[in-house]
């Protein structure tokens, strides 16, 4: 009950609001109507004063009345016609707001009284997070576990379970953290650190960086058929122009995966892709001077320390730049500097690049298409 009358309190309340500057304009209107028509009562009566006393002639008098009574026609609508017709149809417009006003609640309350539930308890999101699980949304379930893991920060296998369901839901860089703090209470696994991987190239859109390459290797040092993190490094070739290298990791990974399963189908489809894509031209590094770093090189540098792994990245790279800028007409030694540039993180320096192989090939020629695709697939250009 006391619902019914906080919302019929609360709608007379809006209701009100919005009539009474109505009422208040037609009151305003007439009000100064009749204060007009008193002023000019006024001067009539002072002109004729002031004619009795000889300060101005007949004539003048007579004009000055004229005039005066002219306002007053026109106030009164008496020397217009059609001065009643515009007076109701002011009226008519008036009631009309009014009635659509009164209208909205009206509707509203009869939709609600038919499919409204007002005497349903509320629903606090304390209570629903301190009832029974299985009654939980999946957004109730996450908040559940995130209020039990700040509460208990070193529960490792409740990180364990919350990895997965950030993946799940988009959200990358706590699925990151979730992971790498599982790793760390509750040691390494293979389904641990594809999982970060994973997270990891989701966060760099797509990219599979040194760091989700890592995390990859690792899972496979674990399983060696993981197929998470086959698929993902097969990518990894594919971002590094060695199409048919990805090709083949990609139909291995198919060939071994069970015919339901996920990962045989996006495998069979990167597949056909890469395929595609290699009948449009050559793709392989021509294997000239530094060619940037491969998974191989990742792998191999996974044994040394951050600072010396990210060192030799690095030279690598600058070493195939350097390559570049004596040998511009090197069409996929550009693609593969792009690719690692990105991989890297250094956009700037992709961006850069990507102008320098833009001024090394003409834009009809297929080194200059092949570049423009790149750059659109790696997010470095806007494409229609």
């Amino acid at each position: 009950m006391f619902f019914w009358i906080a919302a019929a309190l609360l709608t007379l309340g809006a209701c009100l609001s919005v009539l009474l500057p109505f009422a208040r304009r037609a009151a305003r209107a007439a009000h100064a109507s009749e204060h007009d028509l008193e002023v000019y009562k006024d001067q009539l009566d002072e002109i004729e004063r002031d004619h009795g006393r000889g300060l101005i002639g007949q004539a003048e008098a007579e004009e000055a009345k004229a005039e005066i009574g002219r306002r007053i026609l026109r106030l009164t609508g008496s020397s217009s016609p059609t001065d009643p017709a515009k007076e109701r149809s002011g009226t008519a417009a008036r009631f009309a707001a009014m009635a659509a006003v009164l209208a909205v609640p009206v509707v509203s309350w009869v939709g609600y009284a038919a499919v409204g539930s007002p005497d349903l308890p509320g629903q606090p999101l304390e209570a629903r997070l301190s009832g029974n699980p299985a009654n939980n949304t999946m957004e109730e379930l996450v908040a559940r576990a995130e209020r039990h893991l700040a509460a208990n920060p070193d529960d490792g296998k409740g990180w364990d379970v919350l990895g997965p369901i950030y993946l799940r839901l988009g959200r990358y860089p706590e699925a990151a953290k979730a992971f790498s703090t599982a790793i760390r209470l509750e040691g390494p696994s293979a389904g641990r650190e594809a999982g970060l991987g994973e997270a990891i190239a989701a966060q760099a859109d797509g990219i599979v960086t040194v760091e989700a390459a890592a995390a990859f290797n690792r899972a496979l040092a674990l399983e060696p058929k993981n197929p998470k993190a086959r698929f993902f490094l097969a990518t990894l070739k594919a971002q590094e122009g060695r199409l048919a290298e990805a090709a083949e990791a990609w139909s291995a990974l198919a060939a071994d995966s069970a015919a339901d399963s996920p990962w045989r189908a996006a495998a069979e489809q990167a597949v056909a892709e890469a395929q595609r894509r290699l009948a449009e031209g050559p793709a392989q590094p021509s294997g000239e001077g530094p060619a940037g770093p491969s998974a191989e090189d990742v792998a191999a540098a996974e044994t040394m320390a951050p600072a010396d792994r990210t060192a030799m990245i690095e030279t690598m790279v600058a070493g195939l730049d350097e390559r570049l800028r004596q040998n511009p007409a090197d069409g996929e030694g550009w693609q593969r500097l792009i690719r690692s540039y990105v991989v890297l993180g250094r956009k700037d320096d992709a961006l850069e690049a990507l102008k320098r192989a833009g001024e090394a090939f003409p834009a009809d020629t297929q080194e200059a298409r092949a570049i423009a695709a790149l750059a659109a697939e790696l997010g470095l250009v806007k494409t229609e």
